[in-house]
């Protein structure tokens, strides 16, 4: 039996070959896949000495017929081939058929904001998918890189690592919070006026440290940070019973202002703008399932995350 060595076939042939079985003619074997007719006599030369069999012989009264071994390849042929396209078409995949868990690097305001409204999208479109928030940590690009994390929630102003993808998902704002009576609640604020109140910070990766006082700094003013935590949600619940301030996503302190009792002020920052960003590895870029659900995300996001949703209380005074 002769052995055939993949690394020294030309792989270019099996369409040639494909055309000859089915058409029995050189010529119109030709047409079906755009050579010459000299260039498929040359290609059918080169079959028969690889496979050591002549594949069409004629017949009496003109015209080829296959051997039997071109009968047998005939019948394999379609199918091999089916199965060599198949490794190079683009995968799809039915949402309403995958079942799978993604993990996903957030903080309270996706849980509360957007985790609702996913879920109950996900339930009518892929209910086996599963939706995982986990913490952000010291660990995070390596979580990501490595697949124990699908994707990150972070801003445009975050440091990728090399390699990494982002896009953005929704558009927000910084804003003041104070609580309702607060003796500096109806007074406009100066950029000094952050310096005189103590405030409650949120801290994402365990470090109070901020952009915002980045911002402070390059004027000379350092606010006092009486309270840290990692959640939004208690740094309103703080602000609403003392007279401590807070800066944070103007979307968030929105839907809880009535609930807390707040005021929303535009602060006096030289830049107040908030691009959410969704951030993944470039390994994970081609799996069509993540893909659908950052588009997902970024559906939902606009009526639950962005500040130009109908849902935001436009409350924030100019005062």
């Amino acid at each position: 039996m002769r052995e055939v060595h993949l690394a020294g076939l030309d792989l270019n042939l099996l369409p040639a070959l494909e055309a000859l079985l089915k058409r029995r003619n050189v010529s119109e074997a030709a047409k079906d896949v755009g050579l010459s007719q000299p260039a498929m006599s040359r290609a059918f030369a080169r079959l028969r000495d690889v496979l050591g069999d002549e594949l069409l012989v004629r017949v009496p009264g003109g015209g080829y017929t296959l051997t039997p071994r071109g009968e047998t390849l005939s019948a394999q042929l379609i199918a091999t081939l089916d199965h060599v396209k198949a490794v190079f078409r683009e995968p799809s995949f039915d949402p309403a058929r995958v079942q799978r868990t993604i993990r996903i690097a957030g903080i309270d305001t996706h849980t509360i904001l957007l985790a609702p409204a996913l879920m109950a999208r996900l339930a009518q479109e892929a209910p086996g998918i599963d939706i995982r928030f986990e913490n952000y940590g010291p660990d995070l690009v390596e979580r990501v890189e490595t697949g124990r994390l699908d994707m990150a929630f972070a801003t445009s102003t975050t440091p990728l690592p090399p390699g990494a993808r982002s896009e953005s998902y929704a558009q927000d704002r910084l804003v003041l919070v104070l609580r309702r009576g607060h003796p500096m609640a109806n007074r406009k604020w100066t950029i000094e006026d952050y310096g005189k109140v103590s405030h409650v910070g949120i801290s994402i990766l365990g470090d109070a440290g901020s952009e915002l006082d980045a911002q402070l700094a390059k004027v000379g003013v350092h606010r006092r940070m009486a309270l840290v935590t990692p959640h939004f949600i208690a740094a309103l619940a703080a602000v609403s019973q003392t007279d401590m301030a807070t800066t944070m996503s103007r979307v968030f302190a929105s839907r809880f202002s009535e609930q807390f009792g707040l005021i929303l002020k535009e602060p006096p920052l030289p830049n107040i703008e908030l691009e959410l960003t969704l951030v993944w590895s470039h390994v994970r870029a081609a799996d069509p399932v993540l893909a659908w659900v950052r588009k997902v995300i970024g559906e939902v996001a606009k009526e639950t995350m962005d500040i130009g949703a109908s849902r935001v209380s436009r409350r924030a005074e100019k005062a």
